[in-house]
């Protein structure tokens, strides 16, 4: 059965090469093949299943709006699906944050939502350029892909990518180099030529990107130059949203104020595609149509991440669980380092986005492919796919984590142990 996917779908498909099972069935963070083997998923979706999988009360939420015949697709009208979402959204995420946004309902992908917050940033403030930063990932569609920084996905485009200049993220060269700094210096100084910024686009952490995570500091230093020079601030929260990094938003304890925050991946709840641009009441200057797409009214996004809202952010039993587990991975992590030193990995990442950078970048894609023989989904992310990358469901089971972390002990003393036996002999060799 899988030559009909290999003879007939297009040669860009990725994670199915990864994970080839024919997948059925799913429910929390399990998911089944059409052989009845179960899987652990600690990829939820590229993050998109933060509730995980059918979740029962999000699913009957949205078999409900079915069987009474309420409106699926509506473009933008009114209807009463996205009343009822726009009502809980801001009496349970905004309020209790003292915030103010606009909603703004792009079309259903998070890379949509970047295209419309550009628009937004560069006719508010009149001009082209955007920075980016050194690690990113914004989505795949022109605009977008301009700000994302993978060489080989950037050459996919097939056309000069422009109005984007590409900053050092922190930590880009080490700790011992101030990066905030060098984009202050580069930014304000006339010689580097850097076009006066309509806005600066930052992941608080890298998803995509090695799941490096931006200090306080150095966000709010970047907010302060923002204001400086007139520019937007942009939080790319589409993947580290909707909790995934412990609080809803990922910039909360940070103590920046964003102009514009996109939202997409987990917030319909179930995995349906949903994007919303949430921006500044001054920055809300595009006109009717200005910015549009045909799929922005999905009411059955709308009913799962009411339903969702309802269920986990009317108070903080989620965010405590959630770190209650990072802490549990950061211990487990911290047991790998004590057992193969700091050089070899480390911890990077926040919340259940989390993962462990090796030196070697061949040992997270051979644990990866070892884990899948066991029984767990588990990408791998960063320049060289050099880190393992946990993206579990919030509400998954500490035991599960703990079957992981027993797997991966396992797997990486043989790895370990063959590397070293291989690089042992190259050296033989070479003497």
């Amino acid at each position: 059965m899988l030559n009909l996917f290999e003879e007939n779908e297009s040669e860009v498909r990725t994670y199915c090469r990864s994970f080839p099972a024919i997948f059925k069935k799913a429910a929390g963070s399990f998911i089944f093949d059409t052989q009845g083997h179960r899987y652990i998923d600690l990829l939820s979706a590229a993050g998109s299943l933060n509730y995980g999988h059918n979740d029962p009360d999000i699913i009957k939420a949205v078999i409900d709006h079915l069987a009474d015949g309420h409106i699926v697709q509506s473009l933008d009208l009114h209807t009463d699906a996205k009343q009822t979402f726009i009502r809980a959204f801001i009496e349970h995420i905004l309020k209790p944050r003292q915030m103010h946004y606009k909603l703004l309902f792009p079309g259903p992908t998070g890379t949509n939502a970047v295209e419309a917050a550009f628009k937004l940033a560069r006719k508010s403030t009149g001009r082209k350029n955007i920075i980016s930063f050194s690690g990113a990932f914004h989505g795949m569609s022109l605009g977008a892909l301009a700000a994302t920084t993978n060489k080989k996905k950037r050459a996919g485009a097939g056309v000069t990518l422009t109005d984007v200049t590409i900053l050092p993220y922190d930590n880009a060269f080490g700790d011992h180099i101030d990066t905030a700094t060098l984009v202050e210096q580069m930014v304000l100084d006339p010689k580097f030529g850097i076009d006066a910024p309509a806005a600066f686009i930052v992941e608080v952490i890298q998803g995509e990107g090695g799941l490096t995570a931006a200090s306080s500091a150095w966000l709010k230093r970047i907010e302060k130059l923002c204001r400086q020079v007139g520019a937007l601030l942009i939080v790319d929260d589409i993947q580290c949203g909707c909790g995934r990094s412990g609080t809803f938003f990922s910039f909360e304890n940070s103590g920046i104020t964003p102009d514009i925050v996109l939202l997409s991946k987990s917030l319909s709840g179930f995995g349906t595609p949903l994007s919303l641009v949430l921006v500044n009441p001054a920055n809300d200057v595009l006109d009717p149509g200005e910015h549009n797409g045909t799929f922005r009214g999905n009411n059955l996004g709308f009913v799962g991440a009411t339903a969702a809202i309802e269920k986990f952010w009317k108070n903080n039993e989620l965010e405590q669980a959630v770190e209650e587990k990072e802490r549990y991975i950061l211990n487990r992590v911290n047991r790998l380092i004590n057992a193969h030193g700091i050089q070899n990995l480390q911890y990077v990442g926040r919340g259940l986005l989390s993962g462990i950078r090796f030196t070697d970048p061949q040992i997270p894609g051979g644990l990866s492919d070892r884990l899948y023989e066991k029984g767990f989904i588990v990408e791998t992310c960063g320049p060289a796919d050099e880190v393992l990358k946990f993206l579990p469901a919030l509400v998954i089971d500490t035991s599960l984590l703990a079957s992981l972390f027993d797997a991966i002990e396992h797997d990486l003393e043989q790895l370990f142990d063959v590397n070293h036996q291989g690089a042992r002999a190259q050296e033989g060799a070479l003497s």
